[in-house]
């Protein structure tokens, strides 16, 4: 009877948190030493050094025949020096004439787009790691993979952008070059060894998995199979590159920038163009291949693409995500809390005031990377004292500490603590110098893989700020079940009444917030007649209580995702909703929502057609109750492409409501357009208008792009309000990398 019963619990565990067979056995290839480098052209089947290796061949569908070979051959090679990584790819293809390229522009997305993608976990820990990827135009792809890619499961539309588990936005120096032949296209990657972070030593074992896109059957391949709804950042299921004996190359990179800019404020009785110059300087150095120092002074963003405009139409903070680079890169390692709900570092605080003025930075440092099994963060940043119409900031340091040891199983335990301090500098007139004005915020996570099914996680923070004694913790505990096509989540958070992170981001203050979402995705049968791909159902619920047990809101989603093999998408759902209003509220200019609770019900319907094509259109579209009253809010995006060049979108969100107390609307439209002359050599627009403040703005953008983002890049502002200009800039920016131990 014992023994009956721990046959039962041992396949109850297999089946719920542990290995099936068909993960048992992981693919494995090997890389090898060469003696002499490649030449990066692009051309592999004509190249002997290329083709005297042994290729990786097999690459298994997930979509849409999961489990069938690839409609197309694919060859794979893997090699390397004693300070390049090198990888070639041949995508054979039948109709190499129908090649779909999608954009062309650095780190454009190549899910649209015939592509390859690889990924490297250099620490074999299944958890982080470097993803690279290109298309028949040698597109530099890359970015950074945190804990395999798991953001948060929040279902607030505000957080496109949030970072998550990846970071599209870290851009490493490296190359590639491809080629179209009638065979099909083929393509070379040359990687310096000091671009990634990895473990000296003879006989390494990367993680490593490959990816192929074929868009005339809207196909995915990997060479390590994936379950449904899992993708190539799913370290921990993919296979292994054996073979490499490594040495640290060295790593000394010394980025200078020099500026020029020209910029007018219309909005001042007397306005005069202002001339600026300025230079700062950017160090990078490796202390060994695994931890890596950036050093920044007089720290500059003039590249940057500016914020999208949004509208805030309820009592809650706006997401605006991070877009600086300097930010970005292993923004994954200092990541902790719920990403866009609970952040609990931000570092848009850094250098941006809370009205979105431009705080100068001075300088800083940072260190980050690997040791042993603890990954380790270090940020300590400076920024000078600001003297506006709005607001008066002191000269400050913002700092933070991070470690996050990892163990096997997908299980990790961290901390961290984030320091605002304020140094003081102001003209007593203005602001009293207090140089004891600070906020701290201490927090501890962890993560405890149950096999490669389930996950349970957590965090426990606490701030610390001047005259306040009690009730600044927080905390959150989620499980998640992710396996064979079903994605299962529950959680709890809790935010006490005095929690200040002012490093950090609170999409809202004070409340206790459970929440679950049940989703299971459902494969179609080959050969259906509709051609239908997969459905799926899901449910998910939210609802935020005050401390006095009062429901603030809350939302049941009931929905279902219907695809075809084509790309088509009709999403069907409803929401259920509850608002309770504590206290009036203006939602608008005039217009006043009385403190009651509001009880709703919403349909809502998005429709979207294949990205892939040169002509694509998605929209979204709800209907139903808001605060005693109705909303219909209408929004949809067109794309336009013409050749492999440009593209364009065309998005447009409008708000109808009709409440107690008046009507409105509120409009925000948007415009991209992009041109890639090569690769590396674009120009870029982003276009918008936003009907609440009644703005235009303009956000025009060069470049010309050399290694990790550094080049050459002009930029043009525009803001128009109330039919007039408001302010206008234009600004000219060049960087370059030096390696100096190359």
């Amino acid at each position: 009877m014992k023994a009956t019963a721990s046959i039962l619990l041992t396949v109850l565990g297999l089946v719920l948190f542990g290995q099936t067979p068909n993960t048992l056995n992981r693919p494995a290839t090997f890389a090898i030493a060469l003696e002499q480098e490649p030449e990066i052209d692009g051309e592999v089947l004509n190249d002997p050094l290329w083709q005297e290796l042994v290729p990786v061949t097999e690459m298994i569908q997930m979509r849409p025949d999961q489990g069938l070979a690839a409609s197309e051959n694919t060859e794979i090679r893997i090699a390397y020096t004693a300070d390049v990584f090198y990888l070639s790819v041949v995508c054979y293809d039948q109709q190499p004439d129908k090649l779909v390229v999608a954009d062309a522009r650095r780190d454009a997305s190549l899910d649209d787009t015939d592509s390859f993608l690889f990924i490297l976990d250099t620490y074999n820990d299944g958890q982080n790691g470097f993803l690279f990827g290109t298309n028949s135009l040698g597109v530099e792809y890359d970015g950074q993979v945190d804990n395999e890619g798991q953001g948060n499961f929040n279902n607030n539309r505000q957080q496109g952008g949030t970072i998550g588990g990846f970071n599209i936005n870290w851009d490493a120096s490296w190359t590639v070059k491809a080629k179209v032949g009638d065979y099909g296209w083929s393509a070379e990657f040359a990687i310096p060894l000091s671009t990634l972070r990895f473990n000296s030593g003879d006989n390494q074992t990367w993680g490593i998995n490959f990816q192929r896109n074929i868009r005339k059957n809207n196909e995915i391949a990997f060479w390590a199979p994936l379950p449904l709804t899992f993708d190539i950042k799913r370290l921990s299921l993919a296979g292994k590159l054996n073979g490499l004996n490594l040495r640290s190359p060295g790593n000394l990179k010394i980025i200078p920038y020099i500026l020029g800019e020209a910029s007018k404020d219309f909005e001042l009785e007397d306005p005069e163009t202002n001339y600026r110059a300025d230079a700062g300087l950017d160090v990078k150095y490796s202390i060994t291949p695994s931890l890596t120092l950036d050093l920044t002074y007089n720290t500059d963003f003039a590249q940057v693409e500016v914020d999208n405009e949004q509208v805030n139409l309820d009592r809650f903070n706006l997401f605006f995500p991070e877009k600086r680079p300097f930010f970005l890169e292993n923004a994954g390692q200092f990541s902790i809390g719920s990403p866009g709900e609970v952040d609990l570092f931000f570092s848009r605080r850094i250098g941006i005031s809370d009205s979105g003025s431009v705080v100068p930075i001075i300088g800083g440092a940072r260190l980050s990377g690997k040791i042993k099994d603890t990954y380790v963060g270090f940020l300590s940043m400076f920024t000078e004292e600001l003297i506006t119409d709005q607001e008066n900031i002191e000269t400050t340091n913002y700092s933070m500490v991070r470690v996050n040891h990892q163990f096997a199983q997908r299980s990790a335990v961290g901390a961290a603590f984030m320091s605002r301090q304020s140094l003081g500098g102001l003209n007593e007139e203005l602001l009293p110098t207090n140089p004891n004005e600070y906020n701290r915020t201490f927090a501890l996570d962890g993560r405890w893989g149950l096999g490669k099914k389930a996950q349970l996680s957590g965090y426990y923070a606490q701030t610390k700020t001047p005259r306040v004694n009690e009730n600044q913790y927080s905390y959150n505990f989620r499980a998640n079940y992710n396996w064979n096509g079903w994605l299962i989540n529950a959680a709890y958070t809790e935010v006490a009444e005095n929690f200040n992170p002012e490093m950090g981001f609170l999409l809202r203050e004070s409340f206790r917030k459970p929440e679950f979402l049940v989703f299971k995705t459902i494969r179609a049968k080959e050969g259906n007649k509709m051609k239908f791909l997969e459905n799926r159902p899901h449910v998910s619920y939210q609802g935020y209580w005050n401390f006095d047990d009062f429901l603030v809101s809350s939302r049941l989603h009931i929905d279902n995702h219907w695809v075809w093999r084509s790309g088509f998408e009709i999403h069907t759902g409803i929401n259920l909703t509850t608002e309770g209003v504590v206290a009036d509220f203006e939602i608008f200019e005039d217009v006043i929502v009385p403190a009651d609770t509001y009880n709703h019900a919403e349909a809502q319907l998005v429709f979207s057609t294949n990205q892939s094509k040169n002509v694509y259109i998605s929209t979204r579209h709800i209907l139903g109750g808001s605060f005693g009253g109705t909303r219909y809010i209408n929004s949809g995006t067109f794309g336009l492409r013409i050749g492999d060049r440009f593209n364009s979108e065309y998005s447009l969100q409008l708000n109808n409501f009709d409440l107690p107390g008046g009507k409105f609307n509120a409009t925000v439209f948007g415009t991209r357009l992009s041109y890639s002359f090569t690769p590396r050599i674009f120009t870029q627009g982003l276009i918008q208008f936003n009907s609440v403040s009644d703005i235009w703005s303009a956000n025009i953008r060069f470049g010309w792009l050399q290694q990790a983002n550094t080049g050459l890049f002009v930029v043009f502002n525009q803001v128009n309000g109330d039919g007039t200009t408001n302010n206008r800039s234009f600004t000219v920016k060049y960087s370059r990398m030096f390696d100096i131990l190359k």
